[in-house]
């Protein structure tokens, strides 16, 4: 940069020569820069007149400065992101050239084994006679068989014998890692590129179930292994990590011996635990690596079997974290088990023998945490509610855990089993002292218990059948209302107040203000969200007043990416106070979702999700076929519900019997939902749904039609000569949304077709808890309290185009809308009807 040094006959600048500023010029200028990047015109000003080094420029040539100045930030900003992009493209080139000399070397293998096939064949077809080439075939299967079986290590269990299976383990997994030891095949759906999670792998024809995935991350390898080992802090189906024994070796690595335990992921299954020998060495080439396999030896160390725990089998399995530049690393992740299936009922064999669901659920899970990671490192995040990111992924680790302790109920957490009532279908079990389930997140900051004494879980699995359970956990999370109830949520948000609650009744759908949806973070690929729902309950009664007129939830949402291949749908939630400090105490609720197929969901994650009566919509209940994509067809999923309450201990079987009744009917909610988004089985013949075909229904429909042709003159609908179905279906069928309200002193809508559902996202049974308020903005409400007074004089009124919100919050524009009044058989005001045209989601 450089201004003019020169003055020219009337003692200006001489615009013709320039000089270099100096360096306190600079400085100066700087110093502004950091402060304020586009300062004013008085601000510059004000500068010159501060700074008198500055005197002798002219405040444009400040201007100037400062433009350039932006201009060079721009411009370092653009080349650090690009060569940011360089590095990662490099990185991801030399992985696909890896992985390509691998699939090349394994083609060549392949071919070399089918010549070799094929001569036995024609050997053994030429000597008819001759039965040996049986046993020619037969012993290179066996030979083929025996290279994939794991071999068992040694049974040594001295510290020589322990690093003789370390260094057995390093080769093993190497060859898995980086060779041709696995048939590796490209995971279904998932597309290796700069902007992807890695490049995901799952095994062909290997004993048990192998993943492997192979990416890029903005970490050191130190940081990597470090993140990586500490299993528990991002594995959400781990429960505990103790190390048993640990030495190091002659040539800088270690040696652990492990006991691992996994959550089971339903009621349905028993949990899996390891005894697994871990090695972690740098090798020559500076490469970190970590290493693991099961110790199933006699003569190994490890531990005794544990009750309600299956053991299962660990392959070796590891990490391989090669430096990069820039700081980065990259890394090949392989798990490599044997979960036991035979221990699990059948119907749920496909997920302890699907390697797709250990990638989604192990793999690709240790690379999102690193990727997270290292997205927090390089920037300073500040997300909802004033929380650093780590703070916001505790609160979310906190949820699984407490989730998954409530689903598995373990019995050294306090937990016992509660006598049933005769039927089955509800499992009760009770924790009279969950200090060690709760731990310092139990007391308060007075000194009071937070809650009431005593946790009682009552938890259900069901199976189901072609229901996406990316929809059904969306439907859940926006309509809650459809299966919640608000006196169990007031009698849950209770358990934060010292005072105890009285046990309420159950009754489902009570909901008086419906739910807010307040997000406070989400991961990089937007597939699971962290967020605050406040319960606004206007319906509690004169008992509940001692609670707060607004109550909150905190919530995870997680596997609503229709696309995502075997990924489980979660929701998760538990009530907190509004403060939502760090120590608050959580007594996570909630439902789980889990593929039982590996298909892929087909449908698009961008398609609007559709719950306009759905669940009162003809006898069948359900969408055509193909609404979902090929495979929902055939799709099976296991659903498991866990509730947790808390309770005084005089009050154990009131609140047992209170849980048993709400869970069960949460079930029947959620089956009458699943029923609704299921595809028919009848197939794509039947056409769009079918109009609630009630008399009062029809008797509706003609009023609406008669009104608007008395007060405007015109047929809304085409003239025909048919039944008054017809008059139903083609209202229901209406391109524009029509939608019916009361005449009250808070109006609620009482119909609406199938476009005026889509427009407000909402259902038939969910649409009298709208009021006509709610969905208007100020303008509309203005105009209509304008235009109310001729739309009963007149009995219509045209509204200017305008912005409405859906029940979820969503906002929406209209070209133009016409109120009327219906009139009914006595030519009286029966309800307003609306009728909203070219409407669309902003």
């Amino acid at each position: 940069m450089a201004v003019t040094s020169g003055k020219d006959s009337k003692g200006g600048m001489d615009p013709g020569k320039y000089v270099r500023y100096t360096a306190e010029q600079v400085e100066a200028l700087e110093r502004l820069y950091r402060d304020c990047p586009k300062p004013s015109s008085n601000r510059r000003q004000q500068l010159i007149r501060e700074c008198p080094i500055l005197s002798n420029i002219e405040p444009k040539q400040i201007k100037v400065w400062f433009q350039n100045r932006r201009c060079r930030e721009k411009q370092r900003k653009e080349a650090s992101r690009l060569q940011t992009v360089n590095r990662k493209l490099t990185a991801m080139n030399k992985l696909l050239m890896e992985e390509n000399d691998r699939l090349q070397k394994q083609v060549s293998q392949l071919v070399y084994e089918n010549g070799y096939f094929r001569q036995q064949l024609q050997n053994a077809a030429i000597a008819t006679t001759d039965n040996s080439c049986e046993s020619v075939v037969t012993s290179g299967q066996h030979q083929q068989q025996n290279h994939l079986t794991p071999r068992q290590p040694p049974r040594d269990a001295s510290p020589a014998g322990l690093l003789s299976i370390a260094e057995e383990t390093l080769t093993e997994f190497l060859s898995k890692a980086t060779g041709t030891a696995v048939e590796w095949i490209q995971m279904p759906g998932m597309k290796p590129g700069p902007d992807a999670i890695g490049i995901v792998a799952i095994s062909h024809g290997c004993p048990g179930v192998a993943a492997r995935a192979c990416g890029l991350v903005g970490l050191e390898p130190t940081k990597v292994a470090e993140i990586l080992k500490d299993r528990p802090s991002w594995f959400r189906d781990c429960r505990s990590v103790d190390v048993l024994t640990a030495f190091s070796t002659g040539n800088g690595g270690t040696v652990e011996i492990l006991y691992t335990q996994m959550y089971a992921p339903t009621t349905l299954a028993s949990a899996r635990d390891f005894c697994t020998l871990r090695y972690t060495s740098v090798m020559e080439d500076g490469s970190l690596v970590v290493c693991e396999r099961s110790l199933s030896d006699k003569g190994s160390p490890s531990m005794p079997p544990v009750p309600h725990f299956v053991r299962a089998e660990m392959f070796p399995s590891g990490y391989l974290i090669r430096p990069c530049e820039g700081g980065s690393s990259i890394i090949h992740i392989v798990d490599h088990m044997d979960m036991e299936p035979w221990s699990v009922p059948e119907v749920l064999r496909p997920l302890y023998e699907s390697s797709a669901a250990l990638a989604q659920r192990t793999t690709m899970a240790a690379l999102r945490r690193l990727r997270q990671v290292a997205q927090e490192v390089s920037s300073d995040m500040v997300l909802g509610w004033g929380r650093q990111p780590s703070a916001l992924r505790m609160f979310s680790q906190r949820l699984c855990k407490g989730f998954n302790e409530a689903v598995n109920g373990f019995t050294d957490d306090g937990w016992s089993l509660m006598p049933s009532d005769g039927v089955d279908d509800v499992t009760i079990l009770i924790n009279s002292s969950p200090s060690k389930l709760l731990g310092s997140h139990l007391a308060s900051p007075d000194g009071l218990p937070a809650f009431g004494g005593c946790v009682l879980c009552a938890k259900a699995s069901m199976l189901l059948q072609n229901v996406p359970p990316s929809l059904l956990v969306r439907f859940l999370r926006e309509h809650r209302s459809e299966w919640a109830d608000s006196n169990i949520d007031a009698y849950s948000a209770a358990a934060l107040k010292a005072s105890p609650c009285a046990v309420p009744t159950s009754r489902m759908g009570g909901f008086g203000g419906g739910q807010v949806i307040l997000p406070l973070a989400h991961n990089m690929e937007h597939e699971e969200f962290l967020e605050v729902i406040k319960l606004e309950c206007n319906g509690l009664t004169q008992e509940e007043a001692l609670l707060s007129r607004d109550m909150f939830l905190l919530q995870l949402c997680s596997g609503i990416d229709e696309n995502a291949v075997g990924a489980c749908a979660e929701l998760v939630f538990a009530p907190i106070d509004a403060s939502l400090t760090d120590s608050a105490p959580l007594l996570p609720s909630g439902f789980r979702v889990i593929p039982l197929d590996s298909g892929i969901d087909s449908s698009s994650p961008n398609r609007t999700l559709d719950l306009a009566s759905a669940l009162e919509v003809g006898p069948t209940g359900a969408r055509p076929a193909g609404d979902y994509g090929g495979n929902s067809s055939n799709l099976r999923s296991v659903l498991t519900i866990a509730f947790q309450f808390t309770y005084e201990s005089h009050l154990q079987e009131n609140v047992a019997s209170m849980a048993r009744q709400y869970v069960r009917n949460v079930v029947a909610s959620v089956q009458r939902v699943a029923m609704a988004l299921a595809p028919s089985r009848l197939g794509s013949h039947l056409g769009p749904r079918p109009p609630p075909g009630t008399p009062e229904a029809l008797t509706l429909a003609r009023w609406i039609c008669q009104s608007y042709r008395f007060h405007l003159g015109v047929e809304l609908l085409r003239p025909n000569s048919e039944a008054n179905e017809s008059v139903l279906k083609m209202l229901w069928h209406h391109s524009d949304a029509i939608m019916c309200c009361s005449l009250k002193a808070l109006p609620v809508f009482t119909f609406a077709n199938q476009a005026g559902l889509d427009m407000l996202e909402t259902t038939l049974v969910a649409l009298q808890d709208i009021s006509l308020e709610k969905i208007l903005d100020e303008n509309g409400r203005k105009s209509l309290f304008s235009d109310f007074s001729q739309i009963m004089q007149q009995g219509y009124a045209y509204l200017p185009a305008g912005i409405c919100v859906s029940s979820m919050g969503r906002p929406v524009s209209y070209d133009r809308a016409i109120a009327w009044k219906v009139l009914n058989e006595e030519e009286n005001t029966h309800c307003l009807a609306f009728m909203f045209m070219n409407w669309s989601f902003v």
